[in-house]
């Protein structure tokens, strides 16, 4: 599976529309498990969801590095987001100590997609 070539129109949609996630802890890690809705989305995804661009995306919640692993036999990307928890579930005082809704954050970055793969995402409307 490739991705397709970056010359053709494209349009911004959120990553929900092409993935879905769990999220969770390692001590001050935060663990992001990214998986595509369809089997022909996961080149998109391993294209444009970086390990850069989640540290970006996350800014100054994330002190450490970003680390990516690619699973391609599921389709998936996993994360680990370090030093995201202020220390980690014993001992943060964050509202979300455990990492939970890391991913929901994390499928509301936006991303380029071709126009021809927005439509076919309409055709094909998911609710989550």
């Amino acid at each position: 599976m490739s991705a397709p070539p970056r010359d053709e129109a494209r349009r911004t949609v959120p990553l929900l529309r092409l993935a879905h996630a769990r999220s969770g802890d390692k001590g001050n890690t935060v663990n992001i498990g990214l998986i595509a809705r369809r089997p022909e989305h996961y080149p998109l995804l391993a294209e444009l969801v970086t390990a850069e661009r989640v540290k970006q995306h996350f800014g100054s919640m994330v002190k450490g590095e970003v680390e990516r692993f690619e699973l391609p036999n599921l389709y998936a990307l996993n994360f680990l987001l370090h030093g995201a928890l202020d220390g980690g579930g014993t001992v943060s005082l964050m509202t979300d100590a455990q990492g939970k809704t890391f991913s929901t954050a994390l499928l509301r970055m936006e991303i380029e997609i071709p126009d021809e793969v927005a439509r076919s995402l309409k055709a094909t409307q998911t609710t989550t």
